[in-house]
């Protein structure tokens, strides 16, 4: 996400399956209470910002959503097909969906009781679900979507437009358009059939599968056959003018820009393979077949989102918030977080991947953007809290995490060396590919690579606040 969050977006910041690490499915099985008959899924994975964001007992292999939507009525109309595979024995389970009516739902083509308890969908299948069971859960429903409103003030999920919707779903909005398992340790393949009316493009993660035309209505088949964390999905709607072309390397970029957006969006949007190919020099192959962007205009948003493979922005984009969008497909989305107080390895990379653009593109150096922020005085919220920590979900997109977080990645490459500090970042986005990480793992990876003591420095940077004597 672009920093600061509220900051608007031009002034930056078949079913394939998924295999989930067993080390993630350890965390995913976060058991209820026993019962008679076996054990409940827990409502929460256990993050300490989200308490309810996630579901234990069971991780989410492959998501089909296939929606309607008329934006002048902005009416939803869903079916959503989760295979999942239960790691424990279940006799009850959630998913987090919100707001949205139910028409129907089976597990494994038998009907099963719910019910609704906030953003929770709490199933009771017919039969228990032994550990190891692959299953399938439809859910049929429909209604009018609408954002949430996180705890730093602004909206995410399903936000109509005035020829559609944006829909940007960190932290929590998924849950407003399809049923998931909210949180980013539980990562999917996923298949997306929207259906829009004619005149409208309904854009989504991944490679355009087709589209087709019929009775006034288009479909769209999209495909993301890389793992995904839910809340960087999307199925954005509107009126957009569409590129497609396919990079020297192969990958198949498809860029949907509102008209009126179109002329400030071009000549950054024409950069995207360049920018590329230069992060992928820097930190190791792009994770993706596909890119792109979707620019909208949906002021009532003013932010910008890594939605994985092809960003959504709210407005025309410079080009330092596409080298930072462009940069968590790396740092977020291939390599995700175990835990949303860990987000400053999403920002802060991403943030000093600006950093580096500008530094061999003819603008600032690093050092001087760092020497620049390091002026600002110990009362200054920069140093209210420690990146490694925010304190709530209020914070994760403040300062600290972005910027401070920025800051720590450049006295890292101060005290190994640009040699060793840029091996550490492509080790770190080569090992965790397509999983998840964590601070701690960063920073033994970093000491590994490098062979230097970086306790301190961590300690300083990452997990104290104030401000830090100058390194």
């Amino acid at each position: 996400m672009n920093h600061p969050r509220r900051r608007p977006a031009v002034l930056g910041r078949g079913a394939v399956v998924a295999t989930v690490p067993v080390a993630v499915a350890a965390l995913l099985t976060a058991a209820g209470p026993a019962t008679a008959a076996g054990t409940v899924g827990a409502s929460g994975v256990g993050d300490p910002y989200f308490p309810f964001a996630g579901n234990g007992g069971y991780h989410v292999d492959h998501y089909g959503l296939t929606l309607g939507y008329d934006p002048a009525s902005r009416h939803l109309t869903g079916t959503a097909v989760l295979v999942a595979r239960a790691t424990q024995k279940l006799t009850r389970f959630d998913l987090d969906f919100k707001g949205l009516k139910i028409t129907g739902l089976t597990v494994d083509r038998d009907k099963a009781a719910y019910k609704r308890s906030g953003q929770e969908l709490v199933v009771t299948p017919s039969r228990a679900l032994r550990k190891g069971q692959t299953f399938r859960i439809t859910v049929r429903y429909n209604g009018k979507p609408g954002p949430v409103t996180d705890p730093d003030g602004s909206l995410d999920g399903w936000v109509p437009t005035d020829d559609g919707a944006f829909v940007a779903g960190e932290p929590q909005g998924a849950m407003t358009w399809f049923p998931a398992n909210n949180h980013p340790l539980d990562k999917a393949s996923y298949d997306f059939t929207i259906t829009v009316p004619k005149g409208r493009t309904a854009v989504a993660n991944g490679v355009l599968l087709g589209q087709s035309t019929k009775n006034g209505r288009t479909t769209f088949r999209w495909r993301q056959k890389e793992p995904m964390a839910a809340y960087l999905a999307t199925a954005t709607v509107g009126k957009f003018k569409v590129k497609q072309y396919t990079t020297r390397g192969g990958v198949k970029v498809y860029d949907a820009v509102d008209p009126r957006e179109a002329s400030a969006a071009a000549p950054v949007l024409k950069k995207l393979p360049s920018v590329l190919d230069w992060e992928s020099k820097l930190f190791g192959p792009y994770p993706y077949r596909a890119a792109g962007s979707i620019v909208d205009r949906a002021p009532s948003v003013g932010y910008a989102l890594e939605t994985q493979t092809r960003p959504v922005y709210s407005s025309a984009p410079d080009l330092s918030t596409l080298v930072h969008e462009s940069a968590h497909q790396w740092f977020g989305n291939s390599v995700s977080l175990t835990s949303w107080k860990d987000i400053w390895l999403n920002e802060g990379f991403a943030t000093y991947t600006e950093w580096l653009y500008d530094e061999q593109h003819g603008g600032e150096s690093a050092q001087k953007t760092f020497d620049s922020l390091y002026a600002r005085p110990a009362s200054d919220s920069l140093w209210e809290f420690p990146p490694a920590d925010p304190g709530s979900g209020a914070h994760i997109f403040s300062d600290p995490v972005y910027a401070r977080g920025a800051m720590t990645l450049h006295v890292l490459r101060t005290a190994v060396g640009d040699r060793d500090f840029f091996r550490i970042l492509r080790a770190w986005a080569k090992q965790h590919r397509y999983g998840h990480g964590t601070t701690a793992q960063f920073e033994r990876l970093a000491e590994q690579e490098s062979g230097v003591r970086l306790d301190k420095l961590f300690k300083t940077w990452l997990h104290t606040k104030g401000k830090p004597g100058h390194p």
